[in-house]
């Protein structure tokens, strides 16, 4: 590019004299600084909880800005798996992140997991009748539970597995609402469209006022949360920043007061 003579700089200057100072380095320096943007795309249990993170890791980094983008693991998966640009993975089940990694879509040693989880039955919080055991579940009173797809939701996959290891799933799946994620079921829930569903602990906190916990379901496998920055991220670097950042003892008090469990 070629250099601009002096003379002419110092014209153009003398012209910009009234111009605020921060403007006028912003101009010199060929614009307006923007801030960079960090995308992080998480399953939707973790939405409150990002959120609150989010100005505690922008405090920390200067510049970064986090936009997060939440859904059901599996549709997320899909999206990184299509291109969407996308900087940091984080999903409900150690399955789905094992998918991404086999797809070569992570930076393989960044991945961590951050939390742990509990399932839950919730019903309304009015309910007249609440299952005691996951085999009332098969009584007539619950005539609609919701419940995640499991082909897409693993809050969806544990329940399914759960039940079919009670041997229940035959009985209760034609009573079956299928929810896109999770939060999708607890709404269901809270607005009384169903008799029961299957959320997480985390979630049945957000609205403790309209879903009452019935019982805590126990699961074949731990419900933990992995992350990892995803390969060909525009910030590697923040994006790895972030992953470790979920782990840090401020991040792990909010994870704490939103109701994760430590992995």
């Amino acid at each position: 590019m070629p250099v601009r003579p002096v003379a002419r700089v110092r014209l153009r200057i003398g012209a910009l004299a009234r111009v605020p100072l921060l403007a006028l380095l912003a101009l010199l320096a060929g614009g307006p600084t923007l801030a960079a943007e960090l995308t992080v795309s998480a399953a939707a249990s973790l939405n409150n909880a990002f959120r609150e993170l989010a100005p505690l890791f922008e405090a920390q980094n200067p510049g970064t800005r986090v936009v997060f983008n939440f859904a059901a693991s599996d549709a997320l998966l899909a999206q990184v798996a299509r291109g969407a640009p996308v900087d940091v993975f984080a999903s409900a089940d150690e399955q789905t992140m094992d998918r991404a990694g086999q797809q070569k879509l992570l930076v393989a040693s960044s991945r961590r997991t951050f939390a742990r989880n509990a399932l839950v039955v919730v019903v309304p919080a009015d309910a007249k009748v609440r299952p005691a055991a996951l085999a009332d579940l098969g009584q007539p009173a619950f005539r609609r539970i919701a419940i995640g797809s499991p082909a897409t939701v693993p809050a969806g996959r544990y329940a399914r597995s759960a039940l079919e290891a009670a041997k229940l799933w035959p009985a209760v799946e034609p009573r079956v609402v299928f929810a896109q994620n999770v939060r999708q079921a607890l709404d269901y829930v809270a607005r009384g469209e169903v008799d029961a569903g299957f959320v997480y602990a985390t979630d049945a906190l957000i609205l403790k006022g309209k879903v009452r916990v019935a019982l805590e379901v126990p699961t074949s496998t731990p419900i933990l949360y992995p992350a990892a920055a995803i390969a060909g991220s525009a910030s590697p670097d923040v994006a790895r920043r972030f992953v470790d950042f979920l782990l840090s003892p401020p991040a792990q008090a909010v994870l704490a007061r939103q109701g994760f469990l430590k992995p």
